[in-house]
């Protein structure tokens, strides 16, 4: 092809050009400073496999579910909020209530038609209506807010020209500051004591059952109030602050147990039941007023 130029500058430019691309060619990228370990892995002699095998199976969870946009759907002679999910680990098409918001959630398959889905809540029209009227009423995290701490009602009280963030005091919860962040001080206040006295309950426990936890950690779980991972890290809602003491003592129990049974076979409730004796109670009042933690935002 002839671009109309000479040989003298069809050579300068081929040299420029393998000036250019040379770098690139060549490139090898910089070995690993020595004496420094990989950012995601405790240095130690030998890396542990276990580990590096959880925080993968962590991060392939988030690539097996897709969120799609919730949608108001007629139900039942009124409507709901439905919010669509598909699940490359999902089999079949299944639905449930998410009382910390209110709504209907629907797993589909990947290659599940979205039909299947709405067919399977019409069929399941007056279920999904009861529960969602079943509910209690949200509360919002405002001045003059009663919740629960310790199972017992508790009122927010704004307090803006005082300081020392979020505290208790004669029966109240003062929280100071911009009436904008009263909100989140309050979380912060509840996410920071479940922390800590859950912490000190799970180590009590830990003691009594001769295991130690590797760490205790809280979240804003929505379907489960504790969990024991295989590598013995133990993860709680931090709603659970709001329950009434029996029921944290147990749900503590039961997690810290799993740490030397991870299954419920005899050997594990018994060694739940010897931690804690309040198995029966708690797990009723879970069930009966357990939603109300999660109405909690």
């Amino acid at each position: 092809m002839n671009w109309g130029l000479g040989r003298s500058h069809t050579v300068r430019l081929w040299q420029l050009f393998r000036r250019i691309l040379a770098p690139v060619a060549n490139y090898k990228p910089p070995a690993p400073p020595a004496n420094r370990s990989h950012p995601d892995i405790s240095p130690c002699q030998d890396i542990d496999q276990k580990q590096v095998l959880l925080r993968l199976g962590r991060a392939a969870e988030l690539c097996h579910v897709k969120q799609l946009s919730p949608e108001q759907l007629a139900l039942g002679g009124g409507h709901a909020t439905v919010h669509w999910r598909r699940s490359t680990r999902a089999r079949r098409v299944s639905l449930r209530i998410d009382p910390s918001r209110g709504l209907v959630v629907v797993t589909l398959p990947m290659r599940a038609a979205r039909a299947a889905g709405v067919a399977l809540l019409n069929d399941n029209a007056a279920w999904v209506t009861d529960r969602l009227a079943a509910l209690p009423l949200a509360t919002k995290l405002a001045d003059g807010a009663v919740i629960m701490l310790d199972g017992l009602p508790c009122t927010i009280r704004h307090a803006p020209n005082a300081v020392g963030g979020a505290f208790l005091a004669d029966g109240f919860l003062h929280v100071t500051g911009d009436p904008t962040f009263l909100a989140r001080r309050v979380t912060d206040f509840l996410r920071a004591e479940a922390r800590r006295r859950l912490a000190l309950q799970a180590l009590a426990h830990a003691h009594a059952a001769g295991v130690t936890p590797k760490r205790v950690t809280v979240k804003d779980t929505r379907t489960r109030w504790g969990s024991c991972s295989p590598d013995g890290v133990l993860m709680f809602s931090w709603r659970l602050i709001m329950a009434p003491l029996f029921v944290q003592d147990y749900v503590v129990a039961h997690e810290v147990a799993h740490l030397k049974h991870l299954n419920h076979g005899r050997a594990f409730w018994a060694l739940t039941d010897s931690l804690s004796p309040h198995r029966e109670a708690a797990s009723t009042w879970l069930h009966t007023d357990g939603a109300r933690l999660l109405r909690v935002s």
